[in-house]
Parts: C-alpha cells; sequence; structure tokens
C-alpha cells in the first residue's frame, strides 16, 4: 500500500479522494465522501478530524451502519477469508487468526451475546492487545446498556480508523507515493 501526502490528497479529486481513503472507515466511503469537501486539510491532523466529524455528524442510523460494517471479532468473515485487508492484517496483529478451539468457542459465544443484546458487532480496536484481552473486555462490555455501547463502538472505530490514515498518510520529508 503506497502512502502520499496531504498536500497531493489536496489535490484528489471526490473519486479519487474516496478511492484512497475510503477504505479508512470500514466498509463505509462515505466517510471519506464527506470530509472531501472540508479539503484543504493543512496536515494529517485536520484530516482525521475532517473525517470523524463526518462520522460524528451523521445521523444515528447511519453511525449504527457504520457499526454493523464491522465484522465479529475471529467471526465467520475471518474464517470464510472475507475480511477486508484492513481487518484482517489488524484481527491478525492480535493473534485473532491463530485460536484454539476452546478460544475460537469463546469468542463466537460472546459475539453472539453480543450481537443479540446491542444488535451490532463487538468493535474492539486490537493492536498491541491480547486474545485473552480482548475477551475480558468483550465480557466486561456485555454489562454495558446499548446507549453505551454505541458510544465505545464509535470511540473504537475513530482509533481503527486514525490507526488506518496513519499508514496511509506520509510526512511531508516522506514525498509521498513510493
Amino acid at each position: 500500500m503506497g502512502t502520499i501526502t496531504v498536500p497531493e490528497a489536496n489535490l484528489l479529486d471526490r473519486e479519487g479522494f474516496v478511492r484512497t481513503f475510503g477504505s479508512v472507515y470500514e466498509r463505509s466511503p462515505w466517510v471519506a465522501e464527506r470530509a472531501w469537501g472540508e479539503r484543504p486539510f493543512e496536515g494529517p491532523e485536520e484530516l482525521r478530524r475532517a473525517l470523524w466529524r463526518a462520522v460524528d455528524e451523521a445521523p444515528r442510523g447511519r453511525q449504527l451502519e457504520l457499526i454493523r460494517a464491522h465484522p465479529d471479532l475471529a467471526g465467520r468473515a475471518a474464517v470464510a477469508g472475507e475480511l477486508t485487508p484492513e481487518s484482517e492484517r489488524e484481527q491478525s496483529s492480535a493473534g485473532l487468526d491463530r485460536l484454539s478451539p476452546g478460544e475460537y468457542e469463546r469468542f463466537t459465544s460472546v459475539n453472539a451475546a453480543y450481537r443479540e443484546k446491542f444488535g451490532f458487532p463487538m468493535v474492539v480496536y486490537v493492536r498491541g492487545r491480547t486474545k485473552d484481552s480482548i475477551l475480558a473486555q468483550a465480557e466486561a462490555r456485555l454489562a454495558n446498556t446499548r446507549e453505551q455501547e454505541v458510544e465505545t463502538a464509535l470511540e473504537e472505530i475513530q482509533k481503527i480508523a486514525a490507526s488506518r490514515l496513519q499508514e496511509l498518510i506520509a510526512s511531508e520529508e516522506e514525498g509521498g507515493r513510493r
């Protein structure tokens, strides 16, 4: 995956911008499309804030669509090889692609309980976490209210998006695409 500088991003037409940044938010290119209108961006942080503002200002139904666009952790999509490349890398970084049968069963169980209670998948920023810490967080979050979980999911999505954006944006010194 190549990188791009913010000045280069500012020059992209809508289609190019969405093609470049559309995967920052899981299967939700509408976020990049909305943020495109805020160009020019002075730097990476301003671009990140514009993307987040698109989510933050979206109607609750659109935010729920964004949450539902995320796969279950170590779920059927992972087993079937249907994850986006970004989700596959992220889940792999936490070892979710290397579960024992017992661990897989625990994830399947917590995913089902979570979906049943809240109506959407549990979203967790998994980088730097272990399978055990993710399961512990998942089990603890089952005690939350639906509104708490919507807010928590959106916060976790922001962390995921910031990480994905950081991988796409080159510093000015790096000179952009390689």
